[in-house]
């Protein structure tokens, strides 16, 4: 038995399309448990909705709707699992569109060999203005980026058995951001079996906004420090943009026609990559100008810049948190 897992909050605006998508599987989970956190907009009502027409239908989807206000993501996450009735979990999350073929592609690999444990899934952007393609590029990895023995899923494309997910606790139900990662490192220490599918890859439309983006970062960030999360990567962050830069410019080697070449070379090592994977997104837009994929073009390094000040931000406040909290540890 499959069961397919969503969370959600305050998705009106998406989750019909999300519930769409999964009525139109190939291959149909044989329930649906969706955690609702809270939500102020019409997203209880159109996923209670959603459940009722399932439930009329001779031919209906199984559907259980939990509505837990006040919980994060990790809680509501294991309050789907314990809701649960499969041996095999599926996991996505809203803001994505599945494709036909997902739930099949994602759960093959599980039914088939009975020693895996995982199934890694992907996740490509699927963006709807210039904004959105430059923030698809200056964010999320293209397919040929990724070494698959060393991937980590996102929540939004996911499966695993009952079974390693009950051996690793599920969840950290303390933390509201990187759970998945957590997730992932734990069934990775566990000796957690792993396989990689990258056809099992979902649309996600990154955020519409600055602000929504920032906000984002931010909380990626708080949840990276909470959780004592890639303390070198924030660390190199924090030199780079705070140390070196001011130095350099303080001593005057801003005068020098050699700093700037050298600068010109750091930016292009570093925002190289992430205009390479501009042109791929910028494909699934026909329509735009060119005047909007000339501002896509200028958007992506600023994008990144701002991004990485939102995580700076974010973190100390993460690791503040934890002083206070003490939460357990992960490990």
């Amino acid at each position: 038995m499959v069961s397919l897992l969503l969370t959600v909050k305050d998705e009106a605006a998406n989750i019909v399309a999300l519930l769409d998508s999964v009525t139109l599987q190939t291959w149909r989970p044989n329930e649906l448990v969706v955690v609702d956190g809270g939500s102020r907009d019409g997203t209880l009502a159109a996923l209670q909705a959603f459940a009722a027409k399932q439930s009329a239908r001779e031919d209906g989807l199984s559907v259980a709707v939990l509505h837990t206000p006040g919980a994060n993501i990790s809680q509501g996450r294991n309050a789907a699992f314990a809701r649960a009735r499969g041996e095999i979990l599926a996991i996505t999350d809203a803001g994505v569109r599945l494709p036909t073929d997902w739930l099949a592609e994602i759960t093959a690999p599980l039914l088939e060999d009975e020693t895996l444990d995982v199934v890694s899934g992907f996740f490509h952007a699927a963006p709807k203005s210039a904004f959105e393609a430059a923030l698809g590029a200056a964010t999320l990895p293209l397919l040929h980026e990724i070494d698959a023995d060393r991937f980590l899923p996102s929540s939004r494309s996911i499966a695993l058995r009952r079974s390693a997910f009950v051996a690793v606790g599920g969840y950290p139900d303390w933390l509201d951001y990187c759970e998945d990662l957590i997730l992932d490192l734990r069934l990775r220490a566990s000796g957690a079996r792993f396989r990689f599918v990258p056809t099992a890859s979902v649309a996600y439309r990154p955020r519409e906004s600055l602000a929504a983006f920032g906000r984002q970062y931010f909380r990626y960030a708080c949840g990276d420090g909470k959780a004592d999360l890639w303390r070198r990567r924030h660390a190199i962050r924090y030199v780079t943009y705070l140390l070196i830069a001011p130095v350099l410019f303080a001593l005057g080697i801003a005068e020098h026609v050699g700093f700037w070449a050298l600068l010109a070379l750091g930016m292009a090592v570093y925002l190289g990559p992430l205009y390479r994977r501009l042109p791929a997104l910028l494909r699934r837009l026909p329509a735009l100008t060119l005047p909007g994929k000339l501002l896509a073009w200028l958007w992506v390094g600023p994008l990144r810049v701002y991004g990485d000040v939102a995580k700076m931000l974010g973190y100390p406040v993460g690791w503040y948190w934890r002083w206070r909290a003490r939460p357990p540890s992960w490990r």
